[in-house]
């Protein structure tokens, strides 16, 4: 049976409101940071497509976490276009780093999530501690500057998605030469669709020999 515990932490800008989902007994063997889409456009860690990647990642055995950004629910401050949401995801980090040391970390996201986790893992390469992997859904690119991100990311994007143009999608990951999973007629948020995502990153996740 699977746990979850709610807990605080103090970001930049005040508490932070969050969720721990664990797998089962068995102890963890990573460790996933999961980021909702655009708190101003209803965005909050409760956001179905956030949630199955959720439990898509404890399904893997990952200790998997989860926060309402700045201004969200009893989450204190204000929206700040990203760059405090990443500050805030980086204290997620260290937290889970802390709780659950020596695991490998996965981060992925929804939407406005995606720039926030593409940009988190830039911040990691550059400290030498990268990402184990990224899968990015609906990647916000067109609408957000998005970093580049590494190879063996996972993005998957809506066919209609008529929020961030499937075509924005390919002109960020042409250069990049980074593969996009599309699913035939979903739109942003998946609807109908979500068993897709499960179903995918379930398949194309790296498992330890």
């Amino acid at each position: 049976m699977n746990r979850h515990e709610k807990f605080t932490l103090t970001g930049g800008a005040g508490n932070m409101q969050c969720v721990l989902m664990l797998p089962g007994e068995d102890a963890p063997r990573g460790i996933a940071l999961v980021a909702h889409p655009h708190p101003l456009y209803g965005g909050t860690m409760d956001n179905k497509v956030a949630q199955t990647l959720a439990r898509t990642f404890v399904g893997l055995g990952y200790a998997t976490a989860l926060f309402n950004f700045r201004g969200v629910g009893t989450s204190e401050g204000v929206h700040d276009h990203g760059h405090g949401e990443t500050d805030d995801m980086q204290v997620m980090l260290e937290h889970m780093r802390a709780r659950f040391p020596g695991l490998p970390v996965a981060l992925s996201g929804f939407s406005f999530g995606t720039f926030v986790q593409a940009q988190l893992q830039q911040r990691l390469i550059a400290a030498g501690q990268p990402a184990e992997r990224l899968v990015l859904v609906g990647a916000a690119a067109g609408k957000w500057a998005m970093p580049e991100v590494p190879a063996d990311t996972i993005l998957i994007h809506g066919e209609s998605d008529d929020t961030i143009p499937l075509a924005d999608v390919f002109e960020w990951a042409r250069p990049q030469d980074i593969p996009v999973i599309v699913i035939p007629g979903a739109d942003h948020f998946f609807h109908r669709k979500l068993g897709h995502i499960k179903n995918l990153v379930t398949q194309m996740w790296r498992r330890p020999d």
